[in-house]
């Protein structure tokens, strides 16, 4: 019996895919009547399964589900110390997974996806700002989805896309064989005006908002965050049945603004904070409801094992900061810490140690490389990134493999034609231990304080004192590697003169598609 005990054991780490290969093997198995007689179906199946993964030499790929929601920092978490805002779900996901905690992305939303897509710094993709032409991402380049589909995995993208409305730029033409999206950089910006589906035009999109999937458009029923997991869990549920590894990437509009949810999720902060906090809250908590429904459902179909699942953010937080911040400076399009460090949880059970803090500096760019090296991928030849595997600091988060290296930081969103007067406003150097700041510059007003500033950010994580004339050495060296990467990314800004579509493209296939065949509803998956 100790035999059959260690053979449950093992199977707890063994993946199960099935295929037409492993059910012959487990026929052929169950032909030998002596261990027929001895262990049980389930258990042989799991036996085939072991030595056809011996004898090929190849792990099954695992599942690889990220999810970033809009505007919600590093602080808009129970499990990071918020007095009163209640995520119980993704607190569970944070005592399961690895937790990197010093991983930044950029202060705004389309820099940070663009980096994401593409493993490079959004300036050198062609992303300096939130808003058409400026938000597109430089067609050519190789996207993760691309990289991960050359690699055998089926992709999908659901909620925010935001790297160009123009069709060439569009999710289906970059890696993505799925794609249910709203437009623009916000939902309510892609909903057509004559559909406003509440009054008041500013609440249209958040419920019952009409997305495109697939290239055309569908008017869906219910709140938006809860369409786009139950589309994903749809289509993840497909893939799991046709044993397909796959890619989701489900990229909440929520909580960006305007903020706006169901009562019920809001009004346990009503008393806590104003009115539209409150509401900010609401939204985390909704989006809470809903990965304890995907985390329960990966459960259910058995996959949780060989499943990899992924939570962050887009940058620091819009509405929160003021109720609690963890004690950083700054927000959402700041340069300061609290702009862009954000949370980033990693759960894979069969090969990741659970409860993990790893306080190296990481960044958004560094999660193309990790994917593909998760997942034994190759990168395609030749294709060189600004980000690096994190693979290493999760075996050993003390690794001597993770050298430190400068990293930059830009709000960017510079008026059209004002990029050199913001070079040195807004920006941001960090490394391990330094961080160098440029002024925060808001559109056009003017700087009152012109200083660049240094802090010893390990020893003062909250930035209450410059260090600059007290460490001028490194003050130098840290500006002018700033000077040459801004140098070296000033050619790659290509759509700093674009020309802007004077159109919506996104609402112009919509009315193009309900004058010709109209918009039909929305068939909510099952799952």
């Amino acid at each position: 019996m100790r035999y059959i005990k260690d053979i449950k054991l093992a199977l707890l780490f063994i993946p199960l895919r099935k295929t037409d290969e492993t059910i012959e093997s487990f026929k052929a198995v169950r032909k030998c009547t002596s261990w027929s007689t001895r262990v049980p179906s389930v258990l042989l199946l799991g036996i085939s399964i072991l030595s056809l993964t011996s004898a090929s030499g190849k792990e099954i790929q695992p599942n690889i589900i990220l999810v970033m929601t809009d505007d919600q920092g590093y602080a808009d978490l129970g499990c990071h110390g918020h007095p009163f805002l209640k995520t119980p779900n993704i607190d569970k996901l944070y005592g399961e997974a690895i937790r990197f905690t010093d991983f930044h992305a950029s202060p705004a939303c389309a820099p940070t996806r663009s980096a994401l897509m593409s493993g490079k710094a959004p300036f050198k993709v062609g992303v300096t700002h939130t808003a058409e032409p400026r938000a597109r991402l430089k067609l050519g380049t190789v996207t993760v989805a691309e990289a991960l589909k050359s690699n055998g995995y089926v992709t999908g993208i659901f909620g925010k896309w935001h790297l160009g409305w123009e069709n060439e730029y569009q999710p289906e033409n970059r890696g993505f064989d799925e794609v249910f999206i709203h437009g623009g950089g916000g939902i309510a910006r892609s909903q057509p005006k004559a559909e406003t589906p509440l009054k008041n035009g500013k609440e249209k999109g958040y419920f019952n908002p009409f997305l495109k999937h697939n290239g055309s458009f569908v008017q869906t029923e219910g709140y938006c965050t809860d369409v786009f997991f139950q589309q994903a869990l749809g289509w993840m549920k497909s893939n799991v049945d046709q044993n397909k590894p796959f890619f989701a990437y489900i990229a909440t509009n929520a909580p960006h603004s305007p903020y706006i949810v169901d009562p019920k999720y809001s009004s346990p902060y009503k008393d806590k904070c104003d009115l539209h906090t409150a509401n900010f809250y609401g939204m985390i908590s909704n989006t809470d409801e809903n990965m304890g429904t995907l985390m329960s459902s990966i459960d259910k179909w058995g996959i949780r094992d060989n499943t990899i699942l992924i939570f962050m953010t887009d940058n620091g937080s819009s509405k929160g900061s003021k109720v609690y911040n963890a004690g950083m400076k700054g927000k959402k399009c700041q340069p300061s810490e609290g702009g862009a460090k954000v949370p980033l949880f990693i759960r894979w059970p069969q090969k990741l140690t659970a409860g993990l803090d790893v306080d190296r500096l990481t960044r958004h760019y560094d999660l193309f490389p990790t994917l593909l090296d998760l997942s034994s991928g190759q990168l395609p030849a030749g294709l060189e990134l600004d980000g690096r595997s994190m693979v290493p600091l999760m075996k050993n988060p003390q690794t001597k493999e993770w050298e430190d290296r400068n990293t930059f930081i830009h709000v960017a969103k510079w008026p059209t034609g004002k990029r050199d007067k913001h070079k040195y406003a807004n920006f941001a150097v960090r490394n391990e231990r330094w961080r160098l700041e440029g002024p925060f510059k808001k559109n056009n007003t003017t700087l009152k304080d012109t200083r660049i500033q240094l802090y010893d950010i390990k020893n003062d994580p909250g930035q209450t004192t410059d260090v600059s004339k007290k460490h001028p050495e490194i003050y130098k060296k840290m500006l002018s590697s700033y000077e040459q990467w801004w140098e070296l990314c000033l050619p790659l800004m290509i759509n700093e003169d674009a020309d802007a579509a004077k159109e919506n493209p996104f609402l112009e296939q919509y009315e193009k598609q309900r004058a010709e065949s109209g918009i039909p509803k929305w068939t909510r998956p099952r799952f």
